[in-house]
């Protein structure tokens, strides 16, 4: 820390008052977020915090002029946040910095038009972010982390400033997006489900009245949660949408978006080209697209094994291990089309023992039960069409359009 004198102190500190009035009397929403942009850690606010652990008497300064005592319930706990993030105390920060949002939420409501969002915008990311910090600070000494949660509950009342009528409403998007990521964080993604709702059904928003970084966001998270569910056409839906809306020059965010695009494309039938995952960095991808192409079970399994930690943690793992069955598919039209140019009048018939050797030959150890389920089980989810002929332990296929398309897409081969 250099040194600072108390004159030094005193100026530092009433520049910032009157930044923070100037910037409210002039309705300059720029200017008002760098004073609450705590974790950009500039050297106007680090000044500012030596400033304060110098100058003992911050507060009698605000409460005494007329310009700034309107504001005490706002300046008065972002100041204390200020120091205690200086000193690295990150819990009394998360605290102070939270007294000090509600504070500005009561002023915010009052406001007539929106033009303090950009300051709104930068408590509610600040608020997330240092509710992480404190938690971390909270884990490592043994206590309870409940930050983030607590986080998620003043976001949650902000929704409710911004979700009425009037210009404020555009807002709400990207609340919402920060709430998606405290509750994906907190493993509570249940909870995006009643903002999902506000959002979608509620006739005051146009979606495409939102700016475009919250909406494809917003359709990047709401993407995650239809992999989860397995609604893989909406999923495609949603995040196709964040990519083709996305930055081009973003590559991390690209890179996000096509963790899951992939496996949700795979699991409709369409498989990416190897020059995709090249450019993107995804080849942990690369071998599943092969099995895939080739009906190659093991190659599947020793796909899935390598990467099944990253596979796991992005929660794509059980997506990516149900492909298993196209592959069976794969391998019974791999079949198909052998014996078609052998025998075109018995190709649809496909005895059992001819897969049982195919899958020998891939060192897939099973039996003839297990086969057999196998082939019910894809003939029951119509990835092929036909029917078992139990006694001779013949598959018989449908001359017409054996291999159906996956949800209307067909399978590349």
């Amino acid at each position: 820390m250099a040194y600072m004198s108390m004159g030094e102190a005193h100026r530092r500190i009433t520049e910032y008052l009157n930044n923070f009035s100037n910037a409210v009397s002039s309705q300059d929403g720029s200017s008002l977020k760098l004073l609450f942009s705590l974790s950009y850690n500039s050297s106007f606010l680090l000044s500012l915090s030596d400033a304060l652990n110098l100058f003992q008497d911050s507060n009698r300064l605000i409460k005494q002029s007329d310009h700034y005592s309107q504001f005490s319930e706002i300046i008065v706990p972002l100041f204390r946040a200020l120091q205690s993030y200086r000193l690295n105390n990150l819990v009394d920060t998360y605290l102070a910095f939270e007294k000090s949002a509600n504070a500005f939420i009561q002023e915010f409501r009052n406001w007539e038009s929106a033009w303090a969002l950009e300051a709104l915008y930068v408590i509610a990311y600040e608020i997330r972010v240092l509710a992480e910090r404190a938690d971390r600070e909270l884990a490592s000494s043994g206590k309870a982390p409940e930050k983030l949660k607590a986080a998620g509950s003043f976001l949650m009342k902000v929704f409710g400033v911004l979700a009425g009528k009037g210009p404020k409403r555009v807002g709400a998007l990207y609340v919402t997006c920060q709430l998606f990521k405290i509750y994906f964080k907190l493993g509570t993604v249940h909870l995006c489900r009643s903002v999902i709702r506000s959002i979608e059904t509620a006739r005051i928003f146009d979606f495409e009245e939102f700016p475009a970084r919250d909406k494809v966001t917003y359709m990047y998270y709401t993407g995650r949660l239809e992999v989860y569910n397995e609604n893989f056409p909406a999923a495609d839906h949603k995040l196709s949408y964040a990519l083709i809306h996305c930055n081009p020059q973003n590559e991390a965010n690209i890179r996000m978006i096509l963790k899951y695009l992939i496996p949700v494309k795979l699991s409709i039938g369409i498989l990416p080209r190897s020059w995709l995952l090249e450019r993107h960095n995804l080849t942990e991808y690369s071998g599943i697209v092969e099995a895939l192409k080739r009906g190659d079970l093991r190659l599947l399994r020793n796909a899935l094994q390598e990467h099944e930690h990253g596979f796991l943690r992005s929660g794509v793992y059980l997506v990516l291990e149900k492909l298993e069955l196209q592959v069976y598919q794969r391998l019974v039209k791999k079949i198909y089309i052998i014996q078609k140019q052998k025998d075109p009048n018995k190709a649809h018939q496909i005895k059992l023992e001819v897969i049982l050797k195919a899958l020998k030959w891939l060192d897939v150890d099973m039996d003839v039960d297990e086969v057999e389920c196998i082939m019910a089980i894809l003939i029951y989810r119509n990835l092929m069409k036909g029917y078992f002929a139990h006694k001779s332990k013949v598959v018989v296929l449908s001359k017409q359009d054996p291999f159906p398309k996956l949800n209307g897409k067909p399978v590349n081969s």
